[in-house]
């Protein structure tokens, strides 16, 4: 490439690369005072490194550090990815509005090539390290990249000349790839004053890449024509593992997403109309649009261009893995874990000092009682000479038995570790005090509220708005694939491996206590088999849900055990009625008859009352016998009212009688509906 061929940067390109640049050095003043050491000592401890300032004493000697954060971080990371991806499918389509022919729109065709699109593309891939850095820094952040990717398929063609005759050859084809590239948080800048990536007046990304990509992008019309170089030797964005650093054949790149001034992006010569004076503050500010600027090694120009997209959004998404409210950056398991894992390794490094005293002591020598150039050293089966009795030239130092409080002390200091970054230990409990199944259902309840809070940060501000722009684009520069219609996305992020478990051992103690011969058995096995981890779960739930499905042979059999039964009823209704008939004939005879005694037994009782008197004492004959009626007339009437009682019962049985009649009628209308 002749030097007359590179492009020279306008006054415009000077200015917007001084804009871009200072704003970003601001920021990552600002990040690497706040947050940097933070970060550096975050990674060190995951990866379980030694560093000088873990000392807690001046006679330390051990460097041994703790895998208690490690395993927290590994923990959390296993049940997020299982809640995200367990059930594969991680999201679902369902459609607004109709598309332009009125035809409602194939949401199923339309995921399933959005699914197949995102395994090529390996975002799954991508999404377990953000998520990964997200449980470390607290931060997981992604950018987004569109690119156009060379396809290799096999195809048969034929073999010119000769007929019949075709060869195996390879097709070349190109697609839209849309990716996703995980972020380092070390390696972001943004706005201070902005809590989202939206809210930001820009955001930021610097790193490393090789200068044949840079190259290649200049090929392609990607980059402009400038004469690339190598970049510096700064290490702040190289990963910390390295043990040296790689300085061959690398550029430092500056990619800018967010506002910009407007004017710098036109030609100078076009006019924009100023609202604030040249020397005011809101001057720099007016007219701003959005723009993606691209700056090799701190001062050369790559691309400056405004927003492509055409839903003019920010290609960069970010969440928290557990919540700081109004500010960007979050709180990860390695920040919530770190008082703990100090104290922990602080408590294990002294009881292995202490180990090491008490297994090695040191030992004082009489160096005159020594043979002329001896060495002395202790090791196992080691024999040396000596100048007399070894009791008297040797004599061991006892620092007593080294004790296990430190150890326990350790274990405490763990199970508050686990219990601030809700973890659970190797054995699945959170505590040796929590094991009952009270204690343990209540701590893994608490534990899965704590899932589901980083998990709605996931959905809402990063797989939701990541599955959206990728549509978008797709749409936009794969419209033959894509129609442009209006779609909205679901989460389908279900319960991780702790909450299927914990939700499965509760299907199974309510089976327990309903018992097998509950009508709800379908749904608890079908709860069962949904929560569980065996391959085939979903074969099994498909068969029961075949097992569930009516039998018609069944349903004949039902029928007629239900024709049997009404006949049966029929026939003892009818002996009922027949029944009632009679009790109905004979309670209006008696009801005749009950009203007919009265009369009759005061007419007997005047007739015996003045029948036979004595003489000579008649007054007083007949007022006896008139107490004596009367006595006969009160028992005649409590007989009555006892015929009155038996009336009212059987009248009674008779509307009973007539409820039967009705039950048979609405039982043989259910009865021939149910056919």
């Amino acid at each position: 490439m002749d030097q007359n061929e590179f492009d020279e940067p306008t006054e415009n390109d000077k200015e917007l690369t001084s804009f871009v640049i200072d704003h970003c050095d601001r920021w990552r003043d600002w990040r690497d005072t706040n947050f940097l050491p933070d970060y550096l000592e975050y990674e060190r401890i995951f990866r379980g490194e030694w560093a000088a300032e873990d000392k807690t004493r001046e006679s330390e000697r051990s460097r041994i550090v703790t895998p208690a954060t490690q395993q927290a971080v590994e923990t959390r990371h296993a049940e997020i990815m299982e809640a995200i991806f367990g059930q594969g499918e991680f999201f679902d389509i369902e459609d607004d509005l109709k598309d332009v022919n009125g035809n409602p729109l194939d949401v199923e065709a339309l995921k399933a090539q959005l699914m197949e699109d995102f395994k090529q593309d390996k975002i799954r891939k991508a999404i377990d390290q953000i998520e990964l850095m997200a449980e470390i820094y607290g931060t997981g952040i992604g950018e987004i990249v569109v690119k156009t990717e060379k396809v290799f398929e096999p195809a048969t063609q034929p073999i010119p000349g000769q007929m019949g005759q075709a060869a195996i050859g390879v097709v070349e084809k190109s697609r839209i790839a849309v990716k996703i590239t995980p972020v380092n948080p070390k390696n972001f800048l943004f706005d201070p004053n902005g809590t989202s990536i939206d809210d930001c007046m820009g955001v930021a990304i610097e790193k490393f890449v090789s200068i044949h990509k840079v190259v290649e992008g200049i090929e392609k019309g990607i980059y402009r024509k400038v004469d690339i170089t190598t970049g510096d030797e700064d290490t702040d964005l190289e990963p910390t593992q390295e043990v040296s650093q790689y300085r061959d054949g690398k550029v430092r790149l500056l990619t800018y997403y967010g506002l910009v001034p407007r004017e710098y992006l036109t030609e100078k010569d076009e006019e924009i109309e100023e609202l604030f004076p040249e020397d005011s503050v809101a001057d720099d500010y007016s007219n701003m649009v959005e723009a993606i600027v691209v700056i090799a090694n701190e001062g050369l120009l790559l691309k400056a261009e405004e927003n492509p997209y055409m839903m003019k959004d920010r290609p960069v998404l970010s969440y928290q893995d557990d919540t700081v409210p109004n500010r960007l950056l979050g709180r990860g398991t390695v920040e919530k874990s770190y008082n703990m894992q100090k104290a922990i390794d602080a408590q294990v490094r002294s009881h292995l000092d202490s180990l090491a005293l008490t297994t090695s002591p040191m030992i004082g020598l009489d160096a005159s009682r020594l043979p002329r150039g001896a060495k002395f050293e202790v090791k196992p089966g080691k024999a040396f000479l000596v100048n007399g009795n070894p009791a008297e030239i040797l004599y061991p130092f006892k620092f007593g038995e080294t004790s296990l409080n430190n150890l326990n002390t350790a274990k405490e200091f763990e199970r508050m570790l686990l219990q601030a970054t809700g973890t659970m230990d190797g054995q699945g409990m959170v505590s040796q005090g929590n094991r009952d199944g009270a204690g343990m259902s209540m701590a893994v309840a608490t534990i899965i509220k704590k899932y589901k809070r980083t998990l709605v940060n996931f959905q809402e501000d990063f797989l939701i708005p990541f599955i959206q722009k990728a549509a978008f684009r797709y749409m936009q520069f794969d419209p033959e694939r894509y129609p442009s219609v209006d779609m909205k996305f679901v989460p389908t992020a279900t319960l991780g491996i702790i909450a299927r478990e914990y939700e499965q051992q509760q299907f199974v103690g309510l089976l327990q206590t309903l018992g097998p011969n509950t009508p709800v058995l379908p749904i608890i096995l079908k709860g069962i088999f949904a929560n569980s981890s065996l391959s085939n779960r979903y074969e099994m739930i498909a068969a029961l849900d075949q097992m569930s499905q009516p039998n018609p042979e069944a349903q004949q059999l039902q029928q007629a055990q239900q024709q049997l039964a009404l006949q049966a009823t029929q026939a003892q209704i009818a002996v009922s009625t027949t029944q009632a008939e009679q009790n109905r004939a004979e309670a209006q005879k008696l009801s005749v008859e009950t009203q007919l005694m009265p009369q009759e037994v005061q007419a007997k009782v005047l007739a015996s009352a003045t029948k036979n008197l004595p003489s000579g004492n008649e007054s007083n004959e007949f007022d006896k016998r008139v107490k004596i009626a009367e006595l006969m007339l009160k028992e005649a009437d409590i007989k009555n009212k006892s015929k009155i009682v038996e009336l009212q019962m059987a009248d009674k049985q008779n509307k009973v009688s007539g409820m039967e009649d009705d039950f048979l009628d609405q039982l043989t209308k259910e009865l021939n509906n149910g056919r």
